[in-house]
């Protein structure tokens, strides 16, 4: 009797350890299930240079790439240098920003901070000045007071880059330029009131301050540059985030390319997605005869336009903004997903450093 009971009490032993192991492989799947996500904190800003992000997440087309295991929470901002600062602090994974600020975080973290991986927009970008101011060349900038949206970011170094060219000095640098650092909202409000005489700023807002502040266009950017084509909009990521996750970095990149697409073959949803969802954030869409215009100054893409990347870092060392000796931006770049990506999809690679 005793040796079936041994055999009896092994067996049921042997139950109770595969049914322990069981429940261990349940517990550990929910944990990479919906019902406990990946967050991934995305920044961008309310503007048409920005249409890829907007669009992306509004659709959805985003979140569903990313499937139910990820958790996508978004974050706006005004410009780029705080935006970058959140990245490099861990605050965001993934930032829709423009190349100056994407620039300095990788020169102060000294490369270990943020990546490169894809273009979002190209242009988009004006100097309005008011009518009132009598600016019709360089040399009129003397006294005046020119606004953009934040020291240190895209359109700040532009601006500052224009004025060094024409042989003009800012205040800030012992000139007589005034310029005035403010977030985009506040540069229409003062534009109107007479209070700054011009503004270099991106769409919308370089269009709003055409047709509601009765401004004109002095100059835009995209004259500046070889083609018309200039970086405005890159995507970055936190490096430490796509070395762990970069699944999720892919399947991202997997739905930028098809936003992208997806505004290309239906710009008038497009933008009637983004202005609803500037209005939101902003409290005032931009009208109707506003939206065509500015819709029309800039190219959304995918492609990062490297070269333009490496000129607005010149331009930014030119100016004194990183430092003292000249940085390497060697790794700035990780192309290689977003290649994959495309050539994946039967399109042409983009060129990467």
């Amino acid at each position: 009797m005793k040796k079936p009971l041994v055999r009896l009490a092994s067996v049921f032993l042997l139950i109770l350890v595969l049914a322990l192991a069981l429940a261990a492989c349940g517990s550990q799947s929910t944990t990479n299930t919906s019902s406990n996500p990946i967050t991934v904190r995305l920044g961008y800003f309310p503007n048409l240079t920005h249409a890829a992000a907007i669009v992306g997440y509004e659709r959805g087309t985003f979140q569903k790439s990313l499937g139910p295991a990820v958790k996508l929470v978004p974050t706006t901002f005004n410009a780029g240098p705080a935006e970058i600062e959140a990245l490099n602090s861990g605050s965001i994974d993934i930032a829709y920003v423009g190349p100056s600020p994407a620039i300095n975080g990788y020169v102060k973290s000294k490369g270990v901070d943020l990546r490169v991986i894809a273009g979002a927009s190209s242009g988009g970008v004006l100097f309005v000045v008011r009518p009132g101011a009598n600016i019709t060349t360089a040399k009129d900038l003397v006294n005046k007071k020119i606004a953009d949206p934040q020291q240190g970011g895209t359109q700040d170094v532009s601006l500052r880059y224009y004025l060094q060219q024409n042989n003009l000095t800012p205040a800030d640098k012992g000139g007589n330029v005034q310029i005035v650092p403010t977030d985009n909202a506040t540069i229409l409000t003062l534009f109107k009131a007479g209070k700054i005489d011009g503004a270099w700023v991106p769409e919308p807002w370089a269009t709003r301050l055409v047709v509601e502040g009765k401004g004109k266009i002095f100059l835009d950017e995209r004259t500046l540059w070889p083609g018309g084509k200039f970086v405005t909009t890159n995507v970055v990521v936190r490096k430490a985030f796509m070395d762990q996750h970069p699944d999720i970095v892919n399947k991202f990149l997997q739905a930028h390319v098809d936003t992208v697409q997806w505004i290309s073959n239906n710009p008038e949803n497009a933008k009637t997605i983004v202005n609803s969802e500037i209005k939101r954030i902003t409290g005032k869409g931009i009208l109707p005869a506003e939206l065509g215009s500015a819709w029309n100054n800039l190219d959304i893409t995918y492609d990062p336009l490297t070269t333009s990347l490496y000129q607005s870092a010149d331009r930014a060392f030119s100016l004194g903004f990183l430092g003292t000796s000249k940085p390497s931006l060697t790794g700035i770049y990780n192309l290689g997903l977003l290649n994959a990506v495309l050539s994946s999809k039967g399109l042409a690679t983009v060129q990467g450093a």
